[in-house]
Protein backbone atom coordinates (compact mmCIF):
# COMPACT_ATOMS: atom_id res chain seq x y z
CA UNK A 1 0.00 0.00 0.00
CA UNK A 2 2.87 2.86 1.02
CA UNK A 3 4.58 2.00 -2.33
CA UNK A 4 1.59 2.65 -4.38
CA UNK A 5 0.96 5.52 -2.02
CA UNK A 6 4.36 7.07 -3.51
CA UNK A 7 2.28 7.36 -6.87
CA UNK A 8 -0.63 9.58 -5.37
CA UNK A 9 -0.02 13.48 -6.10
CA UNK A 10 -0.55 15.31 -3.18
CA UNK A 11 -3.93 17.53 -2.62
CA UNK A 12 -4.96 20.59 -0.87
CA UNK A 13 -8.18 19.82 1.38
CA UNK A 14 -9.54 22.36 3.67
CA UNK A 15 -11.57 21.46 7.06
CA UNK A 16 -13.61 24.14 8.87
CA UNK A 17 -10.15 27.02 8.69
CA UNK A 18 -7.63 24.58 8.48
CA UNK A 19 -5.59 23.22 4.99
CA UNK A 20 -3.95 20.38 4.67
CA UNK A 21 -2.17 18.29 2.19
CA UNK A 22 -3.47 15.22 2.00
CA UNK A 23 -2.58 11.73 -0.46
CA UNK A 24 -4.48 8.18 0.22
CA UNK A 25 -3.92 5.04 -1.54
CA UNK A 26 -7.31 2.71 -1.14
CA UNK A 27 -7.04 -1.15 -2.31
CA UNK A 28 -9.60 -4.50 -1.00
CA UNK A 29 -6.93 -5.04 1.42
CA UNK A 30 -7.18 -1.59 3.14
CA UNK A 31 -5.98 1.50 3.09
CA UNK A 32 -3.06 4.15 3.88
CA UNK A 33 -3.56 8.03 4.05
CA UNK A 34 -1.00 10.75 4.86
CA UNK A 35 -1.83 14.27 5.61
CA UNK A 36 -0.36 17.04 6.57
CA UNK A 37 -0.41 21.05 7.70
CA UNK A 38 2.67 21.33 6.83
CA UNK A 39 4.17 21.50 10.54
CA UNK A 40 3.58 18.02 11.13
CA UNK A 41 2.67 15.02 9.02
CA UNK A 42 -0.01 12.42 9.94
CA UNK A 43 -1.12 8.69 8.63
CA UNK A 44 -3.11 5.96 9.10
CA UNK A 45 -2.77 2.55 8.08
CA UNK A 46 -5.53 0.26 7.95
CA UNK A 47 -6.02 -3.54 7.02
CA UNK A 48 -8.81 -5.00 6.33
CA UNK A 49 -9.40 -6.38 9.50
CA UNK A 50 -9.13 -3.22 11.22
CA UNK A 51 -11.84 -1.43 8.94
CA UNK A 52 -13.85 -4.28 9.85
CA UNK A 53 -13.85 -4.12 13.38
CA UNK A 54 -14.18 -0.40 12.80
CA UNK A 55 -17.35 -0.51 10.73
CA UNK A 56 -18.71 -3.00 13.25
CA UNK A 57 -18.17 -0.23 15.72
CA UNK A 58 -19.42 2.87 14.13
CA UNK A 59 -22.01 1.54 11.58
CA UNK A 60 -23.91 -0.91 13.60
CA UNK A 61 -27.07 -1.23 11.23
CA UNK A 62 -24.86 -1.68 8.21
CA UNK A 63 -23.81 -5.02 7.49
CA UNK A 64 -21.47 -5.14 4.04
CA UNK A 65 -18.79 -6.45 3.26
CA UNK A 66 -15.52 -4.84 3.99
CA UNK A 67 -14.17 -4.60 0.34
CA UNK A 68 -17.41 -2.74 -0.37
CA UNK A 69 -17.23 -0.40 2.41
CA UNK A 70 -13.86 0.10 1.42
CA UNK A 71 -14.72 1.26 -1.97
CA UNK A 72 -17.61 3.63 -0.60
CA UNK A 73 -15.33 5.12 1.58
CA UNK A 74 -12.73 5.62 -1.31
CA UNK A 75 -15.72 7.29 -3.34
CA UNK A 76 -16.48 9.72 -0.53
CA UNK A 77 -12.92 10.83 0.18
CA UNK A 78 -11.04 10.55 -3.47
CA UNK A 79 -13.45 13.32 -5.13
CA UNK A 80 -12.92 15.11 -1.82
CA UNK A 81 -9.32 15.22 -2.54
CA UNK A 82 -10.20 16.27 -6.54
CA UNK A 83 -12.18 18.64 -5.41
CA UNK A 84 -15.42 17.71 -5.49
CA UNK A 85 -16.87 16.66 -2.50
CA UNK A 86 -19.94 14.81 -2.22
CA UNK A 87 -22.94 16.96 -1.20
CA UNK A 88 -24.30 14.85 1.30
CA UNK A 89 -20.85 13.84 2.48
CA UNK A 90 -19.28 16.01 5.79
CA UNK A 91 -15.55 16.08 6.94
CA UNK A 92 -14.95 17.14 10.16
CA UNK A 93 -11.06 17.62 11.68
CA UNK A 94 -9.67 17.12 14.97
CA UNK A 95 -5.76 17.44 16.53
CA UNK A 96 -4.88 16.54 19.50
CA UNK A 97 -1.17 16.29 21.10
CA UNK A 98 -1.42 12.32 20.28
CA UNK A 99 -2.71 12.61 16.81
CA UNK A 100 -4.83 14.13 14.25
CA UNK A 101 -9.21 12.18 14.14
CA UNK A 102 -10.70 13.36 10.61
CA UNK A 103 -14.34 12.16 11.00
CA UNK A 104 -16.53 11.30 8.17
CA UNK A 105 -20.51 11.78 8.29
CA UNK A 106 -22.30 10.59 5.04
CA UNK A 107 -25.09 7.97 3.98
CA UNK A 108 -24.35 4.12 2.36
CA UNK A 109 -27.38 2.51 1.37
CA UNK A 110 -29.94 4.96 2.24
CA UNK A 111 -28.21 5.02 5.97
CA UNK A 112 -26.42 6.98 8.22
CA UNK A 113 -22.47 6.32 7.51
CA UNK A 114 -20.01 7.33 9.40
CA UNK A 115 -16.21 6.53 9.78
CA UNK A 116 -13.17 8.29 11.76
CA UNK A 117 -9.70 7.93 10.43
CA UNK A 118 -7.37 7.67 13.37
CA UNK A 119 -3.97 9.19 12.46
CA UNK A 120 -0.48 9.64 14.37
CA UNK A 121 2.33 11.14 13.36
CA UNK A 122 4.05 9.78 11.04
CA UNK A 123 7.76 8.19 11.00
CA UNK A 124 10.63 10.15 9.94
CA UNK A 125 11.62 7.75 7.37
CA UNK A 126 7.84 8.08 5.80
CA UNK A 127 7.81 11.99 6.01
CA UNK A 128 11.24 12.05 3.94
CA UNK A 129 10.01 9.57 1.43
CA UNK A 130 6.47 11.11 0.54
CA UNK A 131 7.18 14.84 1.70
CA UNK A 132 10.95 16.31 1.93
CA UNK A 133 12.69 13.67 -1.04
CA UNK A 134 10.24 14.58 -3.82
CA UNK A 135 9.98 18.38 -2.68
CA UNK A 136 13.94 18.60 -2.97
CA UNK A 137 14.01 16.77 -6.63
CA UNK A 138 11.53 18.79 -7.56
CA UNK A 139 13.53 21.81 -6.87
CA UNK A 140 16.71 20.41 -8.07
CA UNK A 141 14.68 19.79 -11.75
CA UNK A 142 13.15 23.05 -11.22
CA UNK A 143 16.38 25.32 -10.94
CA UNK A 144 17.81 22.90 -13.78
CA UNK A 145 14.99 24.33 -16.14
CA UNK A 146 15.40 27.84 -15.21
CA UNK A 147 19.37 27.88 -15.50
CA UNK A 148 18.60 26.34 -19.23
CA UNK A 149 16.02 29.34 -19.40
CA UNK A 150 18.33 31.69 -18.29
CA UNK A 151 21.01 30.46 -20.63
CA UNK A 152 18.25 30.72 -23.94
CA UNK A 153 17.40 33.99 -22.92
CA UNK A 154 21.32 35.49 -22.81
CA UNK A 155 21.51 33.49 -26.46
CA UNK A 156 18.58 34.85 -27.88
CA UNK A 157 19.37 38.60 -26.74
CA UNK A 158 22.84 37.95 -28.42
CA UNK A 159 21.50 36.75 -31.75
CA UNK A 160 19.33 39.45 -31.47
CA UNK A 161 21.69 41.94 -31.04
CA UNK A 162 23.95 40.30 -34.03
CA UNK A 163 20.69 40.97 -36.13
CA UNK A 164 20.09 44.73 -35.24
CA UNK A 165 24.36 45.27 -36.31
CA UNK A 166 23.74 43.77 -39.44
CA UNK A 167 21.18 46.41 -39.89
CA UNK A 168 17.73 44.50 -39.35
CA UNK A 169 14.71 46.28 -37.71
CA UNK A 170 11.35 45.12 -36.19
CA UNK A 171 8.44 45.13 -38.86
CA UNK A 172 6.49 45.69 -35.52
CA UNK A 173 7.87 48.10 -32.54
CA UNK A 174 5.54 46.85 -30.04
CA UNK A 175 7.33 43.50 -30.01
CA UNK A 176 10.41 44.94 -29.28
CA UNK A 177 12.34 43.35 -25.91
CA UNK A 178 14.43 44.71 -23.11
CA UNK A 179 17.73 42.19 -23.02
CA UNK A 180 17.53 39.99 -19.94
CA UNK A 181 18.78 41.07 -17.33
CA UNK A 182 20.07 37.90 -15.30
CA UNK A 183 20.53 40.02 -11.65
CA UNK A 184 17.21 41.85 -11.90
CA UNK A 185 15.87 38.70 -12.51
CA UNK A 186 16.91 36.74 -9.47
CA UNK A 187 16.39 39.58 -7.45
CA UNK A 188 12.76 39.59 -8.62
CA UNK A 189 12.17 36.57 -8.01
CA UNK A 190 13.57 35.74 -4.69
CA UNK A 191 11.44 39.42 -3.06
CA UNK A 192 8.43 37.42 -4.45
CA UNK A 193 9.20 33.60 -3.17
CA UNK A 194 10.13 35.75 0.56
CA UNK A 195 6.64 38.27 0.02
CA UNK A 196 4.60 34.75 -0.69
CA UNK A 197 6.29 32.67 2.27
CA UNK A 198 5.53 35.57 4.65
Amino acid sequence: LESSLLTQPWASVRFGESTFLAKVCFRDTGYILLISDLSTVWYESADAEAVGQRSKELNKRLTVHVSSFLNHLCNLVCPLLAGQPGATTAFFCHRSPSGLRLHVKSELSGLPFYWDFHCCPAPLEMVFRHLVRPLIQMNLVLQCQVQELISLLVQKDAEIEDYRESGATLSRDRLRTKPFQKETFQQNFMAEVRSGAS
